[in-house]
Formats: C-alpha cells, sequence, structure tokens
C-alpha cells in the first residue's frame, strides 16, 4: 500500500532514537525520548500558491508533538504539513 499525502503534507518515518549518550552510557528502552528526526517518505503536491520546499529521502527536523501517526505494512509514520518541520539537515 503507497500512501500519498494531499495539499501541503508530508510523510516522514522518524529515526530511531539514540541507543547510548555521547559519553558512551546506554540507554534503556524505557527512558529514550520520542525521535524527533526523520527521513521524508512521501510529499504531496502542495497549495496552488506555494510550492513543496521538501522532497522525498530529506531528513527533517520536526517538533515533540508534530504530526498524527499512523501504522502501515507494520512502520510507524507520521502525517504532518511542510509548516510543522522546522529544518532539513
Amino acid at each position: 500500500m503507497s500512501i500519498k499525502p494531499l495539499a501541503d503534507r508530508v510523510v516522514v518515518e522518524p529515526l530511531d532514537a539514540e541507543e547510548k549518550t555521547a559519553g558512551g552510557i546506554f540507554i534503556p528502552d524505557n527512558a529514550k525520548e520520542k525521535p524527533q528526526k526523520g527521513k521524508v517518505i512521501a510529499v504531496g503536491p502542495g497549495k496552488a500558491d506555494e510550492k513543496m520546499e521538501l522532497k522525498k529521502d530529506d531528513v527533517v527536523l520536526y517538533g515533540k508533538y508534530s504530526g498524527t501517526e499512523i501504522k502501515v505494512n507494520g512502520k510507524t509514520l507520521l502525517i504532518m504539513r511542510e509548516s510543522d518541520v522546522l529544518a532539513k539537515i
């Protein structure tokens, strides 16, 4: 099943949370924070007056509570407006 976002929406696959700290300490699963970095999987066509800045395979940063979480083929994905994306890496 392919997913095709509408208007100015993008589908983002969250990247895995950090496994250990910079000092080398492993982080247990219950202490990991929700990732705020992900890979763009699909991009909508944009609005009539706005061109989409993002494209497929971009790595982006987004707000902690951005988007709507969905499950597709066992993967957790986020659908959000392009304006919810904070930066492209």
